[in-house]
């Protein structure tokens, strides 16, 4: 008899550390965009567009559904443009504690993440 059952997935700490450092960085890109920025006009556009575009790069190139396959130093240049924005809107927020801690948990987690891929 064919068991067609797929393999239970292995979703490690790392795994789920990652993916609240995306909703983080997602969400803080928006925060940057209102608060930066004069209302209505930047602020609503940079509020918008910025998340959006972070999230359409982490679609098309990191997620583990990618439309695009790339190699792994491809997907780190991304993550690491995308986690810059991140700590540089909260640099410019006036937040620098925020700032280089996100930094270094993305550094991090990157790097572990990298490791597993290159493996």
């Amino acid at each position: 008899m064919n068991d067609a059952t797929p393999a239970p997935l292995k979703i490690g700490p790392n795994d789920i550390l990652r993916f609240l450092l995306e909703l983080f960085a997602f969400v803080s890109l928006a925060v940057w965009g209102f608060v930066d920025f004069e209302l209505p006009w930047p602020g609503v556009l940079v509020g918008i567009v910025a998340p959006l575009a972070a999230i359409a790069l982490w679609g098309l190139f990191l997620s583990p559904k990618a439309v695009f396959s790339i190699d792994a130093f491809g997907k780190a240049l991304i993550e690491i443009a995308i986690f810059s924005a991140v700590a540089i809107a909260w640099w410019l927020m006036g937040q620098p504690v925020v700032a280089i801690v996100v930094a270094v948990v993305a550094a991090v987690s990157g790097i572990i993440n990298g490791r597993k891929q290159l493996s």
